[in-house]
C-alpha cells in the first residue's frame, strides 16, 4: 500500500473511485449526481498541486487507487488554522488501515502547513466512519440538521474535529 500526493495522472482512478463509492446504496458521498469527469478531475488535481493551502492524497494498491483524502485550509483570516477533510476508501479495501494511513498523511500535511485543527462531516448512518474517526482521535463537535441536499432530501451531518 502506498500513500502519496495525487497528481494529474491519477484522475481516471480517482474518478472511478468516486463513482464507485458514490453509487453504493448507503450513500456515503454528498453528491448524488455523479463525480467529476476525468478531464475535470485532471484539471482539479493540476490546480491543487500548485495551491499551497490544499492537497489530495491517494492510497494505491498494486497500481489501483483505493482511497482518497482531500484537505483544504479555511481561507477566512480568523479560521486559517482550520482545514476541512474528505475521505473515501473503496469498499473492497475498507477495514485494512487505509483510512487511518490517509488521516496520518493529512495530519502530517496540516502540521507542515501550520494548521491546528482538522474538521470533517460524516453522515449519522456511517457508523464505521464515525468509529474510525473516533479511534483516530476526532471528537463530535456538533450535529447539523438537514445540512446537505442529497437528491430531493435534506440529510443530517455530524461535525467532527481533531486538534493537532
Amino acid at each position: 500500500m502506498i500513500i502519496r500526493k495525487a497528481d494529474a495522472s491519477d484522475a481516471e482512478g480517482l474518478t472511478e473511485l468516486g463513482a464507485a463509492v458514490g453509487s453504493e446504496p448507503e450513500g456515503w458521498l454528498v453528491t448524488t449526481n455523479g463525480w467529476r469527469n476525468v478531464s475535470d478531475e485532471r484539471r482539479y488535481l493540476r490546480a491543487i498541486r500548485r495551491y499551497p493551502n490544499a492537497a489530495v492524497f491517494v492510497a494505491e494498491d498494486e497500481g489501483v487507487i483505493v482511497g482518497r483524502l482531500s484537505i483544504a485550509r479555511d481561507q477566512h483570516p480568523a479560521s486559517r488554522h482550520v482545514a476541512d477533510i474528505g475521505l473515501m476508501v473503496a469498499a473492497s479495501h475498507r477495514r485494512r488501515g487505509i483510512g487511518t494511513a490517509l488521516l496520518e498523511a493529512a495530519v502530517d500535511w496540516a502540521r507542515h502547513a501550520g494548521v491546528r485543527k482538522l474538521e470533517l462531516h460524516v453522515f449519522p448512518w456511517n457508523e464505521a466512519g464515525i468509529k474510525l474517526y473516533e479511534r483516530f482521535g476526532f471528537v463530535q463537535e456538533g450535529y447539523r440538521r438537514k445540512h446537505y441536499l442529497r437528491g430531493d432530501e435534506y440529510v443530517d451531518a455530524i461535525l467532527m474535529a481533531y486538534d493537532l
